[in-house]
């Protein structure tokens, strides 16, 4: 067993280095969607244990960044059939396969895909009306990160949450620092820093 726990340690540790290097230049290649749904990612980045203290039945969620879906149907799960989770992705082939996805686990009906531009998440139907939002692995994608957030921050109601993770071999501390600063900066109130496995995390509230 702990020979099969030390494989899983080097592969996901390849895994991410790999998404960072991508990242330098180019959005996430849709073929990364594919391994990012890996189940070895669950050993250390379990979606029910990350999000459980935030999510709960009946809410309204973003994923920002959903790719193929790694949190958005766990998330859909935990909204039960009053919720819904809008997936925000910048590629219509990973927001496709989500759809995919979600119809083949019976979660089609609360799942909202949602394609998004470069320049802006295009969330202004939504403004005031997200509980919680979640932006894994995807702030340090953004052209403009300033206006991700402003985006984000207008879509939630007053006392939602957003959690930010960002991957530790790609963002250093000190540029995790500054994201925080620049949540900080579009009026979020920084809370905590969760635990999460290979990451820099923070949750901030709106007020």
């Amino acid at each position: 067993m702990q020979i099969v726990y030390s494989f899983a340690v080097v592969l996901i540790n390849s895994l991410l280095k790999l998404v960072g290097e991508l990242m330098e230049t180019h959005v996430c290649p849709v073929w990364i969607g594919y391994l990012l749904l890996s189940p070895v990612r669950k050993l250390f980045q379990n979606p029910y244990q990350i999000l459980n203290p935030y999510v709960k039945s009946g809410m309204s969620v973003l994923d920002i960044g959903s790719a193929m879906g790694y949190f958005s149907l766990p998330l859909a799960e935990m909204v039960e059939e009053n919720g819904r989770v809008i997936c925000v992705d910048l590629q219509k082939k990973m927001l496709e396969k989500l759809e995919k996805r979600s119809k083949k686990a019976g979660l089609a009906d609360r799942i909202v895909p949602h394609l998004c531009s470069s320049d802006s998440l295009r969330l202004e139907s939504y403004n005031g009306t997200i509980d919680f939002a979640l932006a894994f692995a995807m702030v340090h994608e953004a052209p403009n990160p300033d206006k991700l957030f402003s985006d984000i921050f207008y879509s939630l109601k007053n006392g939602a949450g957003l959690l930010v993770a960002e991957p530790k071999g790609h963002v250093d501390e000190a540029a995790f620092t500054k994201t925080i600063s620049l949540a900080e900066k579009n009026h979020f109130i920084f809370i905590s820093r969760p635990s999460i496995a290979k990451s820099h995390s923070a949750y901030f509230i709106k007020m």
